[in-house]
């Protein structure tokens, strides 16, 4: 009964979070799939569908160049199928020596094979030139990473540029840091021989590096003196993030308000401030999937659609520019994720299209078919690895949280 009374309870929460979810999933999928439906039609490729979701249609329309434009019933994601496309995964379909096509989509599986007019014959994705049809299959995640530095660049704009002094207030007893020597008033210079003037940067590198020992300049009392630190991983829970293992040194910042400086950023500085948030992110993803294999990063921590929508309410709930901000984050991530070369996404494309290119001629219909499968199998299995990981976030709802922890 109590668990009855809580899910009632925690309701309007949910269909809030769901709503901040779907919003922001449109947002990221829609500009990925127009990155495809544009560099498709500078390259004369036919769009017969862009659709945002996935199975039947709610409703949809044409527009001038035949496209159609539909939104469905399942909006966890969406694709842009081209003329001669076997299906939304970009397969291409049979045609024999007469240029009979296989035109059924997901949705239009009853329609019969048809010939293809000539203008149909000239706008096939799959006869076009590789580089035409790499360039198409980039320009998805493309779209991510330029909507993504985009936003960071219109933040640091409108709010400039924000940074705290490496300063250390204090070191934790016990900690990695304790044991190196770090002392209170100690003002880091640089990490690994890069310089250090914004106490952000530090924890970026300790965030990326558990296990790993990071080599710490510090000035004290106007001496240099160089420590050598192991970011271990602790447990910490923050109100987005929620409980999660995070590489730690033990220090903390000063909260000397003195020691925050602001500078205004033009478009300029602020696009090249973008990009690099940007691959910031990229970079971070990339360590954190190396030291999973490594094991020197927890599997558990990797989280499905289940923690993107907790997460996408709370951040919903802290005002609109923090979900902008959060549509930027995951702009990259699904952007970084087509790119891994699995058959299915884009980077399994772009992998078949480099063989063809080395090979002269493209993969045997045979094993393209079993490569799509072995993709398909790959990303069912990951979803449903990191949906299992959700079940604490699930848990989480009918708890009360913990205490947010501010350390370092």
């Amino acid at each position: 009964m109590s668990m009855l009374i809580g899910l009632v309870e925690t309701l309007p929460t949910v269909l809030f979070f769901v709503a901040a979810f779907l919003l922001v999933l449109t947002v990221v999928v829609f500009v990925h799939e127009l990155g495809h439906f544009l560099v498709a039609r500078w390259c004369g490729v036919m769009v017969s569908t862009f659709s945002i979701g996935f199975g039947k249609e709610i409703f949809g329309f044409y527009d001038r160049h035949g496209t159609r434009w539909r939104f469905a019933w399942i909006p966890l994601g969406g694709y842009v199928k081209f003329i001669d496309d076997e299906n939304a995964a970009s397969a291409p379909g049979k045609l024999d020596e007469g240029g009979k096509a296989d035109t059924e989509s997901l949705e239009d599986a009853a329609e019969p094979a048809r010939r293809l007019t000539p203008e149909e014959k000239a706008g096939r994705f799959h006869s076009k030139p590789i580089w035409q049809r790499s360039a198409v299959v980039a320009a998805g995640p493309a779209a991510n990473f330029i909507l993504a530095i985009a936003i960071f660049a219109a933040m640091f704009m409108i709010y400039g540029q924000y940074k705290l002094s490496p300063k250390v207030q204090s070191v934790v007893p016990g900690s990695p840091a304790a044991v190196a020597g770090f002392k209170p008033g100690d003002l880091v210079r640089s990490v690994n021989g890069l310089e250090i003037d914004d106490f952000a940067a530090l924890q970026q590198i300790v965030a990326t590096s558990p296990e790993r020992q990071i080599n710490v300049d510090v000035e004290r009392a106007g001496e240099m003196v160089t420590l050598s630190v192991t970011p271990v991983l602790r447990e910490r829970y923050d109100r987005i993030a929620g409980k999660h293992m995070r590489p730690e040194i033990g220090l903390q910042a000063s909260r000397d308000r003195s020691l925050v400086s602001h500078r205004d950023v033009g478009p300029v500085q602020a696009v090249q401030l973008g990009a690099e948030r940007t691959w910031t992110i990229i970079s971070q993803t990339v360590n954190y999937i190396n030291d999973i294999v490594w094991q020197r990063q927890r599997a558990d921590q990797v989280g499905g659609i289940i923690r993107i929508a907790d997460a996408s309410g709370k951040v919903a709930q802290l005002g609109p520019e923090y979900i902008i901000q959060f549509i930027a984050f995951l702009s990259v991530s699904i952007g970084f994720i087509n790119l891994l070369p699995i058959p299915l996404l884009d980077g399994g494309h772009l992998l078949f299209y480099a063989v063809e290119a080395v090979r002269g001629r493209p993969l045997s219909e045979r094993v393209q078919e079993l490569s799509f499968k072995f993709g398909l199998a790959l990303v069912i299995s990951l979803m449903l690895f990191a949906t299992w990981n959700d079940r604490v976030v699930v848990k989480s709802w009918f708890q009360q949280p913990p205490t947010e922890n501010q350390s370092q």
